[in-house]
């Protein structure tokens, strides 16, 4: 039996969910998520609890079981909380800037880079190198968090580029000098 999959989930107050079939939608203070489970997987709402339960147990059950109990369990913090990403800017003449809501990058290209946010998404700027995106869907954040680091990634021998915040980038050495 999946470990994680057959943990109930807590709704916390001020959170509903509606399972409607394979169709759960999670409501909250910060809005509203729905996700579409998997054929084989089941989801029952009992007292306050949701629980996910599989069938049988054929790979494909088992592979979904899990994720399937994450995916409903990252909604409801989504609602209620909300997830964000840092990212940090390093690097000389290297920054960014708020342009009304979409964020504009100085990343030594000859032209500067602008990054409009799809719905749901926040940009929020600190200092000139600090860059924090947020949202209620994990799977955005993370995704929209991920193009941003893929504009400039951060350079193995001087580190220089857009990095998750806490990142650790290898650094190679140069060049030996004689």
């Amino acid at each position: 039996m999946s470990r994680i999959g057959r943990l109930p989930i807590d709704v916390p107050a001020g959170v509903d969910v509606t399972i409607d079939g394979q169709a759960v939608t999670v409501k909250g203070p910060k809005g509203e998520l729905s996700l579409t489970v998997a054929s084989p997987i089941e989801v029952k709402l009992e007292d306050g609890q949701v629980l996910v339960t599989r069938p049988d147990d054929e790979r494909e059950s088992r592979s979904l079981h899990g994720l399937t109990r994450t995916l409903i369990n990252n909604n409801i913090i989504g609602v209620t909380q909300g997830y964000s990403k840092g990212l940090e800017i390093v690097g000389t003449g290297y920054r960014v800037a708020q342009k009304g809501s979409a964020v504009e990058f100085a990343l030594g290209f000859s032209h500067p880079v602008t990054v409009e946010p799809p719905a749901g998404i926040t940009f929020t700027v600190e200092g000139n190198n600090k860059l924090t995106v947020a949202g209620i869907d994990k799977q955005a954040v993370g995704e929209v968090a991920a193009n941003i680091r893929k504009i400039r990634k951060p350079e193995p021998y001087k580190g220089k580029g857009v990095r998750y915040a806490g990142e650790v980038v290898r650094r190679k050495a140069g060049k030996a000098g004689k």
